[in-house]
Formats: structure tokens, sequence, C-alpha cells
């Protein structure tokens, strides 16, 4: 994650980076609510709490 040092938002190409997974799997989870909701920026602009993929990566159980 120090990659993402002082990144507040990441886009979903970082996202499914880190967590080594596909979009359209990262796009289901989100769907279903085991991965967080989107922050929208815009029509087009999409982004993930860096505190919530560090949450993912340290393995603690949250739902979303």
């Amino acid at each position: 994650m120090d990659t993402f040092k002082g990144k507040l938002l990441l886009k979903i190409e970082d996202v499914v980076q880190l967590l080594n997974i596909g979009k359209s799997t990262w796009w289901k989870g989100v769907k279903e609510g085991r991965y967080p909701a989107p922050v929208k920026l815009g029509p087009k602009t999409t982004r993930w709490k860096t505190e919530d993929i560090r949450r993912i990566i340290d393995g603690q159980n949250i739902k979303y």
C-alpha cells in the first residue's frame, strides 16, 4: 500500500491490482455488498476510499 501513500481515493484499476481480482468480480462484490460502495465524483468518475481497501487487504471482516 505504500504505492498509494497520500491518496485518499483509488481508481478501480488500482483497487483490482491491489486485490488481484478482475473488474467484473469487484463490481459483483460491490453489488452484493461484499465490497464497499464507490464514491461518485461525477457521471464518469468513480473512486473508492483507500481506508476501505486497506481494511480488505488487512482481512478485516466488514459488512458494506
